[in-house]
């Protein structure tokens, strides 16, 4: 792994640590360089060898003053204590701005599972089937996957602040369709719109939160902004519920509606633009105008890359990492089913809870209040696995992705426990609260795996982990979005004991691969051409190092780049 070009601007600090800050741990100073690593190597002429050496000497001072004369050009920020740079801003100014993109990410997220409580009056007023009005929770999370491949790169180029504010413009206007629809293809296709639109929060808003805060003060804003996307859909049927016991369907949607346009309004008046590379280049422009130097430029001007072109890398290397990575694979295939299992349970729980326990429609949603417990006492528990990581980093002499894997660990264990415990507790003769307390252990479990195996994917693929976060959101997404669609015909065919138990078992088949990528992940991180190894880890199998070195570093001159 080379380290950063010397004579890199420190302006640049904010840009190279966009995945690392968007998920509170390190990562790769090169990972996210726009600018990217190529474009500062030196390069060496063979024709050098036989030149005059005054000549050599010659040209070595004239490229010596060409550097010193670019470099006093950079635009960088005054000092460490320039009140321009987003790190400086004022407590209450950063929380307002992170609590704030947290809020709505939590938005975007509840609108996802809060459509289920429109099921019925769809049915009724549109004269479908159940499986088509569930199409609509389906189109919507396809979309949330899809939308991050596109804002991530946008917003390296444009800012956040103008992604919010044309994403929540956008995904506003979708939801007018869907509330105001007269027929069920204008609700459909605007569902897949306003889940496009609404990604960006997914996406994006991690990168606003960790702008504003430094790394030793990152840990309590990134703890709220990860519960977000979680705590989301398991209030959605909860409000849902509530909403339609009293309303029409459509009130559903008018309250999103209302909740959108105020936090729209929020998003303008508070979220101010926080990536430092942006802020750089407004103020070059300023300093141009001001004193009339035209060579004064900040580091992003001098990106050669095109934006059409950094969205398809954007959207190709995912795939790639995908499919050639088999640790990639099996662990976002672990994360895909969980998520896919709990968007099924939106389907599962008013079938069992209805028939069995006989819950009026309106007191549905309090059936999800053990997943939404669990997933609260995940969250807490992140000083301890942070904890945990400094320790077994401080047993070994340094530190390894594998070790933030005991956090995944865990929560493959709790997660099984979870989904069978509700499967054989599902009958009509045991006490209601049994089966929704089965709903912590899941929640806990699955916060815990979430959270092991995106920090592990930063780590261990620090060159591309952008793209490995992007590959796991696509195929998560992919997996909650076709699970509810068969959610109903598996509990009506195989009952509620055992298509719940089916699940646990799937799941069950999944546990071992955070075990295993424990002990075999520096191995497979060795062979690897995308992942990152560190030459001083001891591997329990050093032959195959020398093999894979040339390769891996052969492979990688031509996908360097920025994500």
């Amino acid at each position: 792994m080379s380290s950063p070009p010397a004579g890199s601007s420190s302006s640049m600090a904010s840009t190279a640590e966009v995945v690392e800050q968007s998920s509170g741990f390190p990562a790769d100073p090169l990972s996210n360089d726009i600018c990217g690593a190529d474009e500062r190597m030196t390069r060496h002429s063979d024709a050098s060898e036989t030149e005059n050496p005054h000549s050599v000497l010659n040209k070595e001072h004239r490229d010596s003053v060409s550097d010193t004369h670019a470099a006093t050009n950079v635009v960088g920020w005054d000092g460490p204590a320039d009140p321009a740079n987003p790190l400086n801003f004022g407590n209450i100014r950063k929380w307002v701005a992170a609590v704030i993109c947290s809020t709505g990410a939590l938005c975007v997220a509840c609108s996802s599972s809060i459509y289920t409580a429109t099921y019925d009056g769809l049915e009724q007023d549109f004269h479908v089937k159940e499986i088509t009005a569930i199409t609509g929770l389906t189109l919507f999370v396809f979309g949330m996957g899809a939308g991050p491949m596109l804002y991530a790169p946008l917003s390296e180029f444009y800012g956040r602040r103008i992604i919010y504010i044309l994403s929540f413009i956008f995904y506003l206007a979708f939801q007018f369709p869907v509330g105001f629809g007269k027929n069920i293809t204008s609700v459909l296709v605007n569902r897949l719109l306003s889940g496009l639109a609404g990604s960006a929060f997914m996406s994006v808003a991690g990168g606003t939160v960790s702008d504003l805060f430094s790394k030793d003060q990152l840990g309590k804003p990134m703890m709220v902004f990860t519960a977000a996307p979680f705590l989301g859909p398991s209030l959605g049927p909860l409000f849902g519920d509530f909403i339609t016991h009293r309303l029409e369907w459509r009130w559903v949607i008018y309250v999103m509606i209302i909740w959108t346009a105020v936090m729209l309004g929020l998003i303008v008046l508070f979220v101010p633009e926080t990536y430092a590379p942006v802020l750089l280049r407004w103020k070059a422009q300023k300093l141009r105008k001001q004193t009339g130097n035209t060579d004064l430029y900040a580091p992003i001007e001098k990106i050669e890359r095109s934006v059409i072109t950094t969205v398809i890398v954007s959207c190709k290397r995912p795939f790639q990492l995908l499919f050639l990575e088999p640790m990639v694979f099996c662990l976002c295939l672990f994360t895909a089913i969980l998520l896919g299992i709990m968007y099924l349970f939106f389907q599962a729980f008013p079938l069992v809870f209805e028939n069995n326990h006989g819950f009026e429609k309106q007191h549905v949603g309090l059936s999800f209040m053990g997943l939404l417990t669990g997933i609260i006492l995940g969250v807490l528990t992140e000083p301890f696995w942070k904890s945990t990581y400094h320790k077994l980093s401080l047993r070994s002499g340094g530190t390894r992705p594998e070790f933030r894997l005991p956090q995944a660990m865990a929560g493959a264990v709790f997660t099984p426990i979870g989904i069978f415990w509700f499967a054989f507790t599902t009958y009509s003769s045991v006490p209601y609260i049994v089966p929704i307390v089965a709903g912590v252990p899941f929640g806990f479990g699955i916060i815990l795996v979430f959270s092991g195996v995106f920090t592990y994917l930063v780590e261990a693929y620090r060159p591309y982990s952008a793209s490995a976060l992007a590959a796991n959101g696509f195929l998560r997404s992919s997996f909650a979005a076709v699970f509810p669609l068969f959610s109903v015909p598996m509990y009506d065919n195989l009952g509620y004991t055992w298509a719940s138990a089916l699940l646990a078992f799937l799941c069950l088949a999944c546990t071992p691969f955070p075990f295993l990528f424990y002990k075999f992940g520096p191995y497979l991180r060795k062979r690897s051409r995308f992942a990152w190894t560190n030459q001083d880890e001891e591997i329990s199998q050093p032959e195959a190092a020398s093999s894979s070195e040339h390769t891996q570093t052969e492979e990688r001159d031509w996908e360097k780049g920025p994500e």
